[in-house]
């Protein structure tokens, strides 16, 4: 979500995380582009009237390197903003004053559209680095300093395998003190945390003889 105003972004993000989705916020449309390259998300509810770039710009900026579902949120209702917004690539449009319950229908009416369904896979993991947190699912998970750099390093390439040699010099001070079966140690528990939550998901993927990878499209 890009807003800049807190009652409409608290709105937003209420309304959201009610349906199940995890939702993270930018206020100002700069740093979009560049939040979408470290952490894939399932949809972008953009403001058009941001402080620092208007959000047909941003959308514009978006399109040129991601193809995630755009709803722009705007008061104004001129038909040539929508017509204009619409072309640059947005999926829908919603003009303020706006219900919660018609916001949550349109993000779900939207990614039904793009075939994404629902939270997953955008939402299933929330990684915070300045906080060195990662959420699942919207919950927080208690992890150990290694356990929640390893699962940072395969959360930033979904689908990317990687060895145990390369994950013990990704996540370990002193990689050449370890052993492989660190690394396995260390998946195992990642993965009974992840499964106290939801015991129907298995998001990190064994290679045999290999190492380890995070499922795509979860």
């Amino acid at each position: 979500m890009v807003e800049d105003e807190p009652a409409i972004a608290d709105t937003i993000q209420y309304a959201l995380e009610s349906e199940g989705f995890q939702c993270h916020r930018l206020e100002v449309g700069a740093a979009v582009v560049e939040e979408l390259d470290r952490q894939p998300v399932a949809l972008v509810v953009l403001d058009i009237g941001l402080p620092d770039l208007s959000g047909i710009e941003v959308c514009r900026r978006i399109r040129q390197r991601h193809d995630v579902p755009i709803i722009f949120l705007t008061a104004r209702a001129d038909e040539v903003d929508r017509v204009v917004g619409l072309e640059l690539g947005a999926d829908d449009y919603v003009t303020k004053p706006f219900s919660p319950r018609e916001l949550a229908a349109r993000v779900k009416a939207v990614l039904r559209r793009a075939g994404r369904g629902g939270p997953p896979p955008g939402a299933t993991f929330a990684l915070d680095e300045e906080r060195l947190q990662i959420t699942y699912f919207g919950k927080p998970l208690d992890l150990s300093r290694y356990e929640y750099r390893l699962l940072a390093v395969l959360l930033k390439k979904p689908g990317r395998v990687y060895s145990r040699d390369q994950l013990l010099e990704l996540v370990w001070d002193e990689p050449e003190a370890s052993l492989d079966r660190t690394v396995d140690a260390h998946v195992k528990n990642l993965r009974a945390k992840l499964r106290d939550i939801r015991p129907d998901v298995d998001p990190i993927a064994t290679h045999r003889g290999t190492g380890y990878s995070l499922k795509e499209g979860l």
